[in-house]
């Protein structure tokens, strides 16, 4: 209503999604397969769009051998992404005028099936959907013959 009109962040002719703001606003962090692999880069994010898109400058690699599900440290000054193995996986970054991030560490093994959900702001703590598994199925009940129950 107010004239306004949306652009896309990036405009390639790639695939890129699950897209998250860095905890400043100035920078997002995302998953492309321009590579040939599914990786985690991050791009400046702009609100004086010029031309067709809200990015500025290129994007910057993140990840290293493949990752998903970028998270952002509270203080922007961390990444966190899945990598293919399964691996939590752990970057230090600076985000300043310009972005860099460092040589990612493995944190912890991820449940296989699991979906990453959140980071805790201090990076301590990890919010994960996992399977419940086969034990945790409720029974299952066959009734056999039911409707012989209806006559009676």
């Amino acid at each position: 209503p107010d004239g306004r009109k949306s652009v896309p962040f990036v405009r390639t002719g790639f695939d890129e999604d699950q897209g998250r703001f860095s905890p400043n606003g100035h920078w997002v962090a995302y998953v492309s397969n321009q590579s040939g692999a599914t990786e985690v880069y991050v791009r400046a994010f702009t609100t004086n769009v010029r031309g067709s898109s809200a990015s500025a400058g290129g994007s910057v690699l993140v990840s290293r051998g493949g990752g998903t599900a970028p998270r952002w440290r509270g203080d922007g000054r961390e990444m966190y992404y899945l990598a293919p193995d399964g691996k939590m996986m752990a970057a230090d970054v600076s985000a300043g005028s310009e972005f860099r991030a460092g040589a990612p560490t493995p944190l912890f093994q991820v449940p296989s099936g699991a979906i990453v959900g959140d980071v805790s702001g201090d990076g301590k703590r990890f919010l994960l959907v996992t399977p419940a598994g086969p034990s945790a199925m409720p029974p299952f009940t066959v009734v056999l013959n039911w409707t012989a129950g209806l006559t009676k």
